[in-house]
């Protein structure tokens, strides 16, 4: 479990943000998978806001994988400019406000208030205007910039949801294959880092900056 348990006893509307392709898988999809295996998930939203040809196929695979099996599962990727989201915020603004007409998520996930990535922060700064009233946690993304912080939510995770999501990453992903950082060394290190820290192997961790019980 995630230590508290979620929504009241009715399946779950679960609402996953990212600015890039493979964002939401990094920061937090151990975290996805054991939702989905130990919740009834009413429906879910995925939606990446910057891609291309290319990683749009790939986006689209690695989400399906994730999503397999749920009902209602809505696979939504945008084709903004990567690096350049801030520019274009009043039509990402527009774009999140017409998600929010058609859902009402129990969580949310998006990118770390504080992270230093231009795009990351615009997503996350629109998160918390659109969806004032819902249950939202920042997840974190390892890089260059080493822009880590202190989160505050912990999920433990068992290694198979930490595998799953490798194995989806590495397979979904063939663009990125060639960077020296895509492989399940990083993959595995900050998992590894918040496991340490909460006494267990693996874990993901999160900014909850307003949790309601």
């Amino acid at each position: 479990m995630l230590g508290f348990k979620l929504g009241n006893d009715k399946p779950l509307n679960v609402l996953a943000l990212g600015a890039h392709c493979d964002d939401i898988e990094i920061g937090a999809g151990g975290t996805l998978l054991k939702i989905f295996e130990e919740y009834e998930i009413n429906s879910v939203k995925w939606v990446i806001m910057a891609s291309n040809e290319v990683r749009k196929k790939e986006s689209t695979n690695s989400a399906k994988m994730f999503l397999e099996g749920i009902p209602n599962a809505d696979i939504l990727i945008r084709d903004y400019r990567d690096g350049f989201l801030p520019f274009m915020a009043a039509e990402v603004k527009d774009f999140f406000e017409s998600v929010k007409r058609d859902f009402v998520p129990d969580i949310v996930f998006t990118h770390y208030r504080n992270d230093r990535h231009q795009d990351h922060r615009l997503v996350s700064d629109l998160t918390w205007n659109t969806w004032r009233n819902h249950l939202i946690l920042e997840y974190e993304i390892p890089k260059y910039d080493g822009d880590l912080g202190i989160p505050n939510f912990y999920v433990p995770l068992d290694p198979k949801y930490i595998n799953r999501r490798n194995q989806i990453l590495m397979e979904a992903f063939e663009s990125q294959r060639e960077k020296h950082w895509f492989d399940e060394n990083t993959f595995n290190a900050l998992p590894r880092l918040r496991g340490m820290e909460s006494a267990t192997t693996y874990a993901e961790a999160f900014y909850g900056r307003k949790i309601l019980l």
